[in-house]
């Protein structure tokens, strides 16, 4: 089994920065992909970003395209996502998602087995 922890959630202000880290307790997860969503409360999770654990290719939402970041470090097993530029609509529980495997529909929640226990990021304005 795969589990995955996240840190670095917080409060922050508007137009301020935050980076999320989220690491993967499996040595060879690297294979597969690790992604971000968000949910505000009674909204759905949405996709946020995704990363290809191989080779550091990435997708975004429209919404956060511009102002998000998303990256990897393999030998640590670990991926953050560098959220500038924050918005008030950002504010959610963030969540990590990883896979194993790769996936076409990498923009899907079905795509991702292990996901961590979410963390909460406010910004205030």
């Amino acid at each position: 089994q795969v589990q995955l922890v996240e840190s670095g959630g917080g409060l922050v202000q508007a137009g301020g920065s935050l980076r999320l880290s989220c690491e993967a307790s499996e040595r060879t997860f690297s294979g597969g992909a690790m992604a971000w969503f968000r949910q505000a409360p009674g909204k759905d999770s949405a996709f946020v970003a995704v990363i290809a654990l191989s080779d550091g290719t990435t997708n975004y939402s429209d919404s956060v395209r511009g102002r998000f970041t998303i990256s990897r470090d393999n030998a640590k097993n670990t991926v953050y996502l560098q959220m500038n530029s924050l918005k008030a609509e950002d504010t959610a529980v963030y969540y990590c998602a990883g896979s194993r495997t790769s996936s076409t529909y990498w923009y899907a929640r079905r795509a991702y087995p292990y996901w961590g226990p979410g963390t909460q990021v406010t910004v205030s304005s």
